[in-house]
């Protein structure tokens, strides 16, 4: 009677777990650039208390703030969040500088976010383009760009 193999030898599951390493170490800088992506993410909504009063100011006076003074905001620095360490208005475009428990990709980096509009038509409301993005059709971008932050870890809507 001959005996009939089951399992696996040893060299076909060292093959397997090396297969396994190989994909699991080919995936962890993915991870690790949606996380920080995450954060910036997470960091966007604070620039809101400053869309406001730009977008305001385009709409009443056909200008932009010069600075955070101008759109009635506190200090640079006083606008501060988990990932965010400063926001500033600079010609109607807000600058976010990453911080505080942001990962090290990104701190001290900036995201520019600027207005965008129709200068012929009053009544377009003011779009907002995010760091390196196109601006819309028929639109002129506002502001200077400081974005500095890596293209890899800008969210989609900034590329």
């Amino acid at each position: 009677m001959s005996r009939i193999p089951r399992g696996f030898t040893l060299v076909e599951l060292m093959v397997v777990l090396g297969i396994v390493a190989i994909l699991a170490l080919m995936m962890i800088p993915t991870y690790h650039q949606r996380s920080v992506r995450e954060q910036i993410v997470e960091a966007l909504p604070l620039a809101e208390i400053a869309k406001t009063p730009v977008a305001l100011s385009w709409t009443l006076a056909r200008t932009f703030p010069a600075d955070n003074a101008a759109a009635g905001l506190p200090a640079t620095e006083k606008i501060v969040s988990n990932f965010v360490s400063a926001l500033s208005v600079e010609g109607g475009a807000i600058h976010i500088t990453f911080g505080n428990r942001a990962y090290s990709q990104i701190r001290g980096k900036v995201l520019t976010l600027r207005p965008a509009v129709v200068e012929d038509a009053p009544v377009v409301p003011v779009a907002w383009v995010c760091g390196v993005a196109a601006p819309p059709g028929k639109m002129t971008v506002k502001g200077a760009n400081k974005t500095d932050v890596a293209k890899d870890y800008l969210p989609a809507r900034c590329r």
